[in-house]
């Protein structure tokens, strides 16, 4: 357990494509993964806040020091936490998925069984196996818990769980098991090995998460430090995925906040007085774009010199309102010349 006002315990993984995935996160957010004593240390520090403590450990052993509250973040799959914390709503918080580490736990049967393509005929299947065979279909994976759940969800019964710790994909070939539970990027090893994922039967699209415990105790110091990473990893989530639109204020007035709601975008400094300067914070993918107007005349049917800018949209969020919106784009037109740029 961590001390009532002990620094922030951060746990990260220790090795391989995780850890390394984990450290970019980290850097994108000025944020540097620290080992004390060099690369062979499992402790280090989190260069850029300060009482932050860093662990490395295995990606499965970290959902367990969350759930008992030896640590108080953590990077690690949903499918270990799902796996390792059947009741994992009361244990932890998934704070936000990290982009890597992506991957489907699947329910995945003989290609040879042609006529099983969903849950419901695997039912089926085991229920023949056990009445003509006296036997339970036997299921290979390391995933029982999930695997119980999703099965139970289904209403199958008839099987067993043959544990397996490696090369899942490969027990129906060694005839230890008939089918499989197991985890999956693209599907090839179990193409390879002749399996196939039934139609309903994936159970669970895992990646990497940051995971907060709440068991464990957050005194003052780990709270502040908490806030400080939060807010590093945040603010860099809004640079990488939202931008700046910025135009001059027209003369004629306009509903700018109606503007703003039908593309989901903010007015971070508020609607600008006079003929001010419009600055827009937008979703990265927005569809509204600072363009030349094509039209001799300018955009508001004025005249208007043909290199002035203006904003136009497509597919605004709102379809009803998109005829009062385009009225509504067609005035932001002014000499000065509107930019975009990455909102930093």
């Amino acid at each position: 357990m961590t001390r009532p006002d002990g620094p922030l315990v951060l746990a990260v993984p220790s090795k391989g494509r995780l850890q390394e995935n984990a450290a970019a996160f980290f850097g994108r957010a000025g944020l540097v993964l620290a080992q004390t004593s060099g690369a062979r240390d499992y402790r280090g520090h989190l260069k850029g806040v300060a009482d932050v403590e860093v662990r490395y450990l295995s990606a499965s052993e970290i959902a367990g020091q969350l759930a008992s509250g030896a640590a108080h973040l953590g990077v690690t799959g949903e499918d270990l936490i799902r796996e390792t914390l059947p009741d994992s709503g009361a244990q932890v918080e998934l704070l936000t998925p990290l982009g890597f580490g992506q991957a489907t736990v699947v329910v995945a049967v003989p290609q040879a069984w042609i006529d099983v393509r969903t849950m419901s005929d695997l039912d089926e299947v085991a229920i023949d196996m056990r009445l003509r065979h006296g036997r339970r279909l036997r299921i290979a994976t390391k995933y029982l818990n999930l695997t119980r759940r999703f099965f139970a969800g289904h209403g199958v019964a008839d099987y067993r769980i043959v544990e397996s710790l490696g090369a899942t994909e490969g027990a129906p070939a060694a005839g230890s098991a008939e089918i499989v539970v197991d985890i999956t990027t693209t599907g090839a090893t179990l193409a390879a090995n002749a399996l196939k994922v039934l139609d309903d039967g994936v159970i669970l699209r895992s990646e990497a998460n940051l995971v907060a415990s709440l068991g464990a105790p957050w005194g003052p110091t780990a709270r502040a430090a908490m806030q400080a990473v939060l807010g590093r990893i945040s603010a860099e989530e809004r640079a990488r995925t939202s931008r700046e639109v910025r135009a001059g204020m027209p003369a004629e007035a306009f509903d700018l906040p109606a503007l703003a709601a039908a593309y989901r975008a903010e007015l971070p400094y508020g609607v600008p007085e006079g003929r001010g300067e419009i600055v827009l914070r937008c979703p990265r993918r927005c569809r509204l774009r600072p363009r030349r107007c094509a039209r001799p005349g300018g955009c508001t049917g004025r005249e208007r010199p043909a290199d002035r800018l203006c904003l136009r949209g497509r597919e605004p969020a709102d379809r009803a309102s998109a005829g009062t919106n385009r009225r509504v784009r067609d005035r932001l037109a002014d000499e000065n010349a509107a930019t975009v740029r990455p909102n930093l």
